[in-house]
């Protein structure tokens, strides 16, 4: 998927953005910039679009990005609705590797930064202890100025480096570059399939919103994800039904179905090929916690 490049504002007399949303939603661009990300969400749930990964995200997630790393959260339909009252809330904090300053990473005592910065390229999901603190810090940088800005960040860094309380998103560095009729159009065909994929998608259908014959397609769509539209399709329904898994009391053939699978076995299979385990289990792995 190739993803659109995106200027982070960042003031002229600040070496490095961090702001609070809240917003009906996340926005839907697909896209990537130089500066490191770490993305807090307060309130907010939905899929997620990480590099090679697909995924939930919820209340309390926090999320490391490496540089030009591409990435969207896409948030459930309700938070979509003007009229509902519901937005997403997160702080987030951009910033480029060298913002504090290119002899930091030389010296002795910050070798494990520019560690972290080449394991974020593959994404970070910041876990226990390490997420709360980091949540309280990133706060207090929220209304912090001058020297004490720079400190709290450093502290953020520190924090970072210092952790093992984390777990790898992508299961390779993914870095691509963009043009607009690509962006546009990938855009326009995960954008679709987000909102049709509980019913069957024909590759017909999809190469014709593309404008696209379906040979032509397919081998596009694999260029660009380095994965076929059914196996992107299916990605997004299996992730869809671990939420409702988590979240719903409906049966297991229910959930199957509203997912957008057409039978229990295909569901299983495709299921237990991506998340490793049954439905059931998954269920009741997080149900026992």
């Amino acid at each position: 998927m190739k993803p659109h490049f995106h200027k982070v504002p960042v003031k002229l007399e600040t070496s490095f953005s961090i702001r609070n949303d809240v917003l009906p939603n996340f926005g839907t661009l697909w896209h990537y910039h130089p500066e490191l990300e770490l993305h807090y969400i307060k309130k907010g749930e939905g899929v997620r679009f990480i590099g090679d990964n697909i995924s939930n995200f919820s209340d309390g997630e926090m999320v490391l990005l490496g540089e030009n790393l591409p990435h969207t959260w896409r948030c459930k339909d309700k938070y979509f609705e003007s009229d509902s009252g519901l937005n997403v809330e997160a702080i987030v904090i951009h910033f480029l590797p060298h913002c504090l300053g290119h002899d930091l990473l030389n010296l002795p005592e910050a070798y494990k930064i520019p560690k972290l910065y080449e394991k974020a390229k593959k994404g970070l999901i910041i876990k226990g202890e390490t997420r709360e603190k980091l949540s309280a810090l990133m706060s207090n940088a929220l209304h912090a100025e001058n020297l004490n800005r720079l400190t709290i960040l450093l502290d953020i860094l520190s924090t970072l480096a210092e952790s093992d309380d984390y777990e790898a998103i992508t299961s390779s560095h993914a870095f691509y570059q963009t043009n607009k009729i690509d962006t546009d159009r990938i855009n326009k065909i995960c954008t679709y399939t987000l909102t049709n994929y509980k019913r069957e998608i024909s590759l017909e259908e999809i190469s014709s919103l593309s404008n696209l014959s379906i040979t032509s397609f397919c081998r596009y769509f694999k260029l660009m994800t380095k994965k076929t539209y059914y196996d992107f399709l299916t990605e997004i329904r299996v992730s869809h039904a671990c939420r409702m898994l988590i979240e719903d009391n409906l049966t297991v053939e229910t959930i199957c179905m509203e997912s957008g699978f057409n039978n229990a076995s295909n569901f299983y299979r495709h299921f237990k090929k991506i998340i490793g385990s049954t439905p059931v289990k998954y269920r009741r792995k997080y149900l026992n916690k």
